[in-house]
């Protein structure tokens, strides 16, 4: 719901940028269309990759690799668990490897 309800809003600063009409970098209101297209592709980008990271947590628990570090095989902290659900790697790993992924 979350990624459809940004996809329409970022076809909304899309649409209004391209209006002629459109004077974007003087509007008095406050950012530019440009900035707030920016943001918007953000937000989609990281939504979309939570969503994928969820979908590979259900995947490891349907083949009972949930809760087990992929990089060392170690038990990943229920603690670890409860505050990053899809997390991949024990605490230890991920500061070690500096994983831009859960």
């Amino acid at each position: 719901m979350l990624i459809e309800s940004l996809t329409a809003r970022l076809s909304e600063v899309i649409e209004a940028a391209s209006d002629e009409a459109s004077d974007d970098e003087h509007d008095p209101e406050g950012t530019t269309l440009a900035v707030e297209r920016g943001q918007l592709v953000a937000q989609l980008a990281r939504s979309r990759i939570r969503v994928e990271e969820i979908d590979a947590a259900l995947e490891r628990v349907g083949r009972g690799s949930y809760g087990v570090c992929e990089t060392c095989g170690s038990p990943i902290d229920p603690e670890r668990l409860e505050v990053l659900p899809a997390a991949r790697q024990c605490v230890s790993c991920a500061i070690r490897g500096r994983s831009t992924r859960w």
